[in-house]
């Protein structure tokens, strides 16, 4: 058999990164990791700087504690007479332990173990003719301190030895100490933190079950509430403002919804009743075109009817903010039609007109309008386009017979049309989804009705 290749080959597996850092799933989780994160490293950066205090402090504790030493080695130094000779005493035994005595660069005494590297040490702080320390790490960690005795003409020196031992164990134990009581305190860090936080959070968990349970049940519940944080509170008025929309937008819909049903139902019902009463008894052939005829133009008008609901939901509108410039959208919507030079556009202001939404979006808006103004003009229509305090006014007028005073209340249902016998072709829906895609940019689509002749509908949007 052949080898496949191409896309239809195998993929490779993919293995999971060693590397990759698992993070907490839930904002509590990823809180209290910052706060361990960055206690921790606060802990480290005070652990250092104590415990660098700390054997410093130690170190000049040793280093007082030769210093002390050195001074009651230098009482038994007689510098009298223009020499310098040790003097015996009862503690002889106890001084001569860990103490050098120099007079220039010679040496008077050593202690009876003082051979080797802790004795050149000696020697070269003696050498040095003033008073130092050195530390030597041979054969353990010893502290060495030389002080020159007071009052003596020869330079006589006094070096003194400290085992560190003890005091590399008490840092030690600090260093242990503070490791051990920086464990606790992140362990508490983190256990506070979650605490906290699970607490600050309780009301966004009371929020998300009431959102639960009110998309569930259609309550008129609000989000907003006097005993709730104020950033909270603020999020509680947006999500309120936000059901508010999303509820208009349904009963809307619904409404929409129920009309369109009905709009449909009407020519079904004609298509029915047709088709009853021709084949209730033998029809001539007149009757049956008649029927024909009827059937037909029913259909047409459910077909128009879906049609425009199918264009609408196929190519949508963007919803994205932007600018349109009103005249250069006028222009080209003008320029669009089968007759441009019936329309006149005005674009009445100084500087340039821009409308705060996509260019696409105002075409959408202002076509139905167009549409409907170029089929019932007699001569003229206009597009007129100005600023007002509010935003961009744009007005689409015509010359026609205008808009019937008892239709006024019905002319943006959708599916009503005033003379559905006027010749014309149409759904009745051009004018509702025309102020719906207004409304839904926060403008408006009216009818002005004190404009003589014909008709004018106005649509104002927010500037941009």
């Amino acid at each position: 058999m052949g080898r496949s290749s191409g896309c239809a080959g195998a993929s490779p597996t993919r293995t999971p990164s060693l590397l990759a850092r698992p993070a907490p799933r839930t904002l509590r989780g990823r809180l209290s990791l910052v706060a361990l994160t960055t206690a921790a490293l606060l802990m480290v950066i005070l652990t250092v700087a104590f415990n660098t205090v700390a054997r410093h402090r130690l170190q000049r504790e040793a280093d007082d504690e030769l210093r002390t030493r050195a001074a009651a080695v230098a009482t038994t130094v007689d510098s009298h007479h223009g020499r310098v000779r040790v003097l015996e005493t009862s503690g002889d035994q106890l001084l001569d332990t860990n103490a050098w005595i120099y007079t220039g660069g010679r040496l008077l005494e050593r202690p009876p173990s003082g051979a080797g590297a802790l004795t050149r040490a000696a020697d070269a702080l003696a050498a040095r003719g003033r008073g130092g320390c050195t530390t030597v790490h041979s054969p353990g960690t010893v502290r060495l301190c030389a002080q020159p005795v007071p009052g003596t003409a020869a330079r006589a020196t006094v070096v003194t030895a400290l085992d560190l031992a003890p005091y590399r164990s008490s840092a030690e134990t600090l260093l242990l100490g503070s490791f051990a009581l920086d464990a606790v305190m992140l362990a508490c860090t983190y256990a506070l933190t979650r605490l906290a936080v699970g607490r600050a959070l309780r009301p966004v968990r009371t929020m998300t079950d009431q959102a639960t349970q009110w998309s569930a049940v259609g309550s008129e519940e609000r989000f907003a509430g006097r005993d709730r944080p104020a950033e909270l509170a603020a999020l509680g008025d947006s999500l309120d403002a936000l059901l508010d929309r999303t509820r208009a937008v349904l009963r809307h819909e619904r409404q929409l919804t129920g009309e369109l049903s009905h709009e449909l139902r009407t020519p079904l019902s004609r298509i029915v009743a047709e088709l009853d009463w021709w084949g209730s008894r033998p029809r001539s052939d007149a009757e049956t075109r008649a029927s024909h005829q009827v059937m037909a133009e029913a259909a047409q008008s459910m077909r128009t009817i879906c049609d425009t609901l199918l264009d609408e939901a196929r190519e949508g509108v963007p919803t994205t903010p932007g600018t349109a410039d009103v005249p250069a959208v006028l222009h080209r919507l003008s320029a669009a039609l089968e007759a441009p030079d019936a329309v006149r556009v005005v674009a009445d202001a100084p500087g340039p007109l821009t409308a705060g939404v996509h260019p696409a979006l105002l075409e959408r808006i202002v076509s139905p309008l167009l549409a409907n103004a170029v089929r019932y003009a007699r001569t003229t229509v206009t597009l007129a386009a100005r600023r007002t305090a509010d935003g961009i006014r744009v007005e689409v007028a015509d010359d026609g017979p205008g808009v019937p005073e008892a239709f006024g209340d019905r002319l943006f249902q959708p599916g009503k049309r005033a003379d559905p016998g006027d010749g014309h072709g149409g759904a009745g829906l051009g004018l509702p989804l025309a102020r719906r895609l207004a409304r839904s940019a926060g403008g408006e689509v009216s009818h002005d009705p004190g404009h003589r002749p014909g008709a004018c509908f106005v649509v104002t949007l927010p500037a941009g």
